[in-house]
């Protein structure tokens, strides 16, 4: 799975505690083998190895959340091109 700036993850509860709690996680940009974030509620930032985030989205810890805006958009393309 490819990771993108602005992409938002829900934490699962198993690891919330690794992530002060938080409950979303947003991915800020992606630099190299690291990826930088921010967390939910204003609960801090940080970053990761890539693969370790890679692998937090194996074993579903992490979610990928779509975004509602970016769905919205889509949908918008699609009646228009029907």
């Amino acid at each position: 799975m490819t990771i993108i700036a602005g992409s938002d993850y829900q934490i699962s509860q198993n690891i919330q505690g690794n992530f002060n709690s938080a409950e979303i996680l947003t991915v800020i940009r992606q630099s190299g083998n690291s990826v930088q974030f921010t967390l939910g509620n204003g609960k801090g930032h940080g970053s990761m190895p890539l693969d370790h985030m890679q692998f937090l989205l194996k074993k579903n810890e992490l979610r990928y959340v779509p975004n509602k805006q970016k769905m919205l958009k889509e949908e918008n393309n699609e009646e228009q091109i029907s």
